[in-house]
């Protein structure tokens, strides 16, 4: 069966093959966070936005803590790798962002980085992916002069606070866009760092972490709280499609040929998370193996 002649179920066509063929427009680069846990995922992320972004890209950069392992991952798929370090705007140990049952500061951390993409990509428009998400169908992030928002229907209501709180505005969209992915535009990134700057006499990021209400587990998103920007200021100028995204318990590189072909008829995109990761009871228990497995090679 070949691409063209395969539909999804919501009659679009999908693509099996190499979308960069019909890849058009501005060149944009893009930004994947990325922490050790996400190795079994990244090369597969990186793929697939080569082969599923219908836009010429410029530069991939993987943002990441100093790890050799991911160096050895970008050699391999020709991206830049950037030490997390160079574009913070807050060390990581200054955050604390806990409770006694969870550990959320490095998931809050890799936030602002993604906030800081402009101080890395001097395009115009760059996307940032998450590196635990695999695109599985082609995605267009500009069209017709209109930004492309992937959006879901649910979301945590402390996001829509939180961006309330920060911009004193209420969100016009009825929809959610945490999508694990999104496009950024330079100038509408600064614009919004600046308006939250001048509203709380204080840099950004230390606004976005003295607005956290710190008894919640879900204290904000930049996703919701940029494309809310985005949207609430000219609605027209965006448009939106439903992100069809379905988390997986297994690992990426499991899926077959044949099983990706198959989710790609019903979703756009396949996600691995890792969410024991922020439980405090996971960590010290992962922290004991490590300890264990050193002493036993001694």
């Amino acid at each position: 069966m070949t691409a063209s002649s395969i539909r999804t179920n919501r009659g679009e066509p999908m693509a099996t093959g190499n979308a960069r063929t019909s890849a058009s427009g501005e060149p944009i680069d893009v930004i994947i966070p990325a922490a050790p846990k996400d190795l079994g995922t990244l090369p597969h992320t990186i793929d697939s936005v080569r082969s599923m972004v219908r836009h010429p890209i410029g530069a991939i950069y993987v943002v990441s803590p100093e790890n050799p392992r991911i160096r050895a991952v970008c050699a391999r798929k020709g991206c830049v790798f950037v030490n997390e370090r160079r574009i913070e705007p807050i060390p990581k140990s200054r955050i604390r962002y806990r409770s006694k049952r969870w550990e959320r500061s490095g998931w809050l951390y890799q936030q602002l980085l993604k906030l800081s993409g402009d101080r890395l990509s001097r395009r115009r428009h760059f996307l940032v992916m998450d590196a635990d998400t695999v695109l599985i169908r082609p995605h267009r992030f500009r069209s017709g002069g209109r930004t492309v928002f992937y959006y879901r229907r649910w979301s945590q209501p402390e996001y829509f606070r939180a961006y309330r709180r920060l911009t004193g505005r209420r969100p016009k969209a009825k929809v959610s866009f945490v999508a694990h992915y999104m496009l950024f535009d330079r100038s509408k990134l600064g614009r919004l760092k600046a308006m939250v700057e001048a509203r709380h006499g204080k840099p950004w990021h230390r606004a976005i972490l003295a607005s956290l209400d710190r008894t919640r587990n879900f204290g904000f998103s930049e996703y919701e709280t940029y494309g809310n920007m985005v949207y609430g200021q000219n609605p027209s100028a965006v448009k939106l499609l439903p992100a069809l995204n379905l988390p997986l318990r297994r690992s990426a590189a499991s899926l077959t040929k044949a099983e990706k072909e198959r989710y790609a008829r019903k979703y756009r995109s396949l996600s691995f998370h890792k969410r024991g990761v922020y439980s405090r009871g996971t960590r010290r228990r992962s922290a004991r193996k490590r300890r264990k497995r050193r002493a036993s090679r001694k």
